[in-house]
């Protein structure tokens, strides 16, 4: 699923520009995505799409989130660490470090990999066309051990 939506988020600018379910998922088969890939991809992008149309605004800058332990477990340490950076960047707003939340959630299986929540975090900027920042997208994209240090 994950290759679905680096395929989309590096083909379509913008979540609008992609087509209709039906005319998307022709076109992912004919670029040679397995059906059962295109459709768990489609499903998670109708969630993010309704996620989206929640997101609201700020959030009070003395707000804590607390993780709870059904998200601790399947989040795992490393991609918890990864969004409190985010939010200390001032990158992620609490809005949107939900909707990371919520459609990291709807990912079956154990621990998160940290490499597939940088694509949920990527889709979620992309859904609501915003361009994260140069460094966040160095961050997103770019292996630790590739990074060049100066």
């Amino acid at each position: 699923m994950f290759d679905v939506l680096v395929y989309l988020y590096e083909t379509y600018w913008r979540p609008d520009a992609c087509p209709d379910s039906a005319q998307l998922a022709r076109k992912l088969t004919a670029v040679g995505f397995e059906n059962d890939e295109i459709q768990e991809a489609l499903n998670w992008l109708e969630g993010l799409a309704a996620a989206g149309e929640a997101y609201h605004g700020e959030q009070s800058p003395h707000a804590l989130r607390v993780y709870s332990a059904a998200e601790v477990e399947h989040l795992g340490e490393a991609s918890i660490g990864f969004i409190s950076f985010l939010e200390s960047a001032g990158v992620l707003p609490g809005a949107m470090r939900e909707m990371v939340i919520d459609r990291a959630m709807a990912i079956g299986g154990n621990a998160m990999d940290l490499e597939d929540l940088k694509i949920i975090v990527l889709m979620v900027f992309w859904s609501l066309g915003e361009e994260p920042d140069a460094l966040i997208l160095d961050e997103l994209f770019v292996a630790p051990e590739d990074r060049l240090i100066h």
